[in-house]
């Protein structure tokens, strides 16, 4: 079961790279469809954004175990497809998250770590 996600978010389409943006989504999506199938990841949501006035327009959550999703992440394809996308959004980044049973054992981290310190 999932305890693990990577969420890539981005701002604006860079303008005069709309269509250019177009073919980068469309190829992330097919890339997280094949991760899927492969059982790479668990599932992913694709996330567009009302406009709102802040800096994040939309965002892929990719849900997995870390394992996986570590070596996704480090994977060739990964890198390359940001390098790529970074060409045609603003604020692209990706980072790394905890869901499901994940925050439990994280909470306890932090409470653990909260008390030694006192």
């Amino acid at each position: 079961m999932a305890d693990r996600v990577i969420f890539i978010g981005w701002s604006n389409v860079v303008r005069g790279r709309e269509q250019a943006s177009q073919k980068s989504f469309a190829e992330a999506m097919e890339f997280w469809g094949r991760l899927k199938a492969s059982g790479e990841i668990e599932s992913f949501d694709a996330v567009l954004l009302d406009a709102h006035g802040g800096d994040l327009g939309g965002f892929f959550l990719l849900k997995g175990e870390a394992e996986k999703l570590a070596r996704v992440r480090m994977s060739a394809e990964m890198l390359q497809m940001m390098v790529r996308a970074d060409l045609v959004v603003d604020g692209l980044g990706a980072v790394g998250g905890v869901i499901g049973d994940g925050v439990g054992r994280q909470m306890a981290m932090f409470q653990e770590a909260s008390s030694a310190l006192g």
